[in-house]
């Protein structure tokens, strides 16, 4: 491998870590550096990317619009698995970094680039789900991360290189937590959040109003699905960023989605996180509504037994895996009949389903009814039961002959 690099391709966000990087890789490898940014709905974040990118010392600035790509493949297939990682985070900035790094590698390709870098810290995940995905891609990639390489180890240690050098960025010493957001969430983590006994400030959150300032007046709507995607909000068919975008307006206005969680990273500590997924937690709560009228009864646990497992390739990197594909394969056929509409309440933080139709349904009022019908013989029951407490019944005797 040469040690000469000649050009960098860097997933650069404009954030305090990428633009310091940015600065820092051009010092230390006399290099040319190209940033990349990939649009998937952070909003004005990206209105000043390219001018302070070029302002830094980049010879070329690339900004992609993968909104629909993000939710469509990366998003969707997730939420089909049903898929959270400890029972509370939906995977929001697990589910991005693949995405980037796959248009990143495609870029230094195009580029002719000789390495890629990112602005993920060593103790982190994203450093990990950034270069499994580059080593999937091409195993022989040079990889640059500066913050297991340069002696700025801390991001006050950053701020005061930004300021020496002039270069902009959002984070200030009064808020020196680091934010990460897309179409799925906005996760808050560090400075003063790294002490898991205080509260978060309110003026820290974006994509939601808080549960006591929603509106008094509950709002009903309907979402509905094809195949275990969703496809239209109130009868309205939208395209899968559009439609996600617009949940997210509609739980965020409602209160919906906020997360105050400690969790395992892959490295092995545990590190505080804060997000907001409102639209992300509303949608899951209308996709095992629609699946609890439409998927078998065995074939819905097996694919539950297999969401920590699913939730867990995520979060560690290994969306490229051959077994990460094994079980998208498996998730999607359990999707086959997943389609319906699922009618919710939001009302202050809170997500209730009212009601869910399919005409792929499996439930039957005709079985389910307490009143007199002719499918179902009640005295069934006995034999079942006794056939099913034999073992118990056997292993009660046994211990009484002893």
């Amino acid at each position: 491998m040469a040690d000469i690099i000649n050009k960098v391709v860097l997933a650069y966000s404009g954030g305090l870590d990428t633009s310091v990087i940015l600065k820092w890789l051009i010092q230390t490898y006399r290099c040319d550096v190209v940033a990349f940014s990939a649009d998937i709905g952070q909003g004005d974040e990206l209105n000043r990317v390219e001018e302070n990118a070029l302002k830094t010392g980049a010879t070329k600035v690339y900004i992609d619009d993968l909104k629909e790509t993000f939710v469509k493949d990366y998003v969707f297939p997730a939420f089909r698995a049903n898929a959270i990682y400890e029972g509370q985070y939906l995977l929001g900035t697990a589910l991005a970094r693949p995405l980037i790094a796959k248009r990143q590698m495609e870029i230094a390709q195009i580029e002719r680039a000789e390495a890629v870098s990112h602005g993920a810290t060593g103790k982190g995940n994203d450093q990990v789900r950034f270069e499994l995905s580059y080593f999937a891609i091409d195993p022989n990639i040079r990889i640059i991360a500066p913050w297991r390489e340069w002696e700025l180890s801390s991001r006050s240690a950053l701020m005061a290189f930004a300021e020496q050098h002039g270069i902009k960025v959002p984070t200030t010493r009064a808020k020196p937590y680091s934010t990460d957001g897309n179409l799925l969430h906005i996760s808050f983590e560090g400075g003063l959040l790294e002490d898991p006994w205080k509260q978060p400030p309110d003026d820290m959150f974006s994509m939601m109003v808080s549960p006591q300032d929603a509106p008094d007046q509950a709002e009903i709507i309907e979402i509905t699905f094809k195949q275990g995607d969703p496809v239209a909000i109130n009868d309205k068919n939208m395209s899968p960023a559009e439609l996600l975008k617009e949940l997210n307006r509609l739980g965020g206005r409602n209160g919906i989605g906020r997360v105050d969680i400690v969790e395992n990273r892959f490295v092995g500590m545990k590190s505080r996180g804060v997000y907001e997924t409102p639209g992300g937690t509303v949608l899951r709560a209308a996709h095992m509504a629609i699946e609890s009228i439409t998927m078998d009864r065995e074939v819905m646990h097996l694919r539950d037994s297999l969401i920590p497992k699913y939730s867990e390739l995520v979060y560690y990197g290994f969306w490229f895996s051959p077994e990460m594909k094994l079980l998208q394969d498996m998730v999607d056929r359990t999707q086959m009949n997943v389609s319906g509409v699922v009618r919710l309440e939001l009302y202050k933080g809170n997500c209730r389903v009212l009601g869910r139709k399919s005409d792929e349904s499996i439930y039957s009022k005709d079985f389910a009814t307490f009143e007199d019908d002719s499918v179902y013989s009640q005295k069934d029951a006995e034999g079942f039961i006794r056939l099913n407490a034999l073992r118990l019944r056997i292993q009660k005797m046994m211990e009484k002959n002893k």
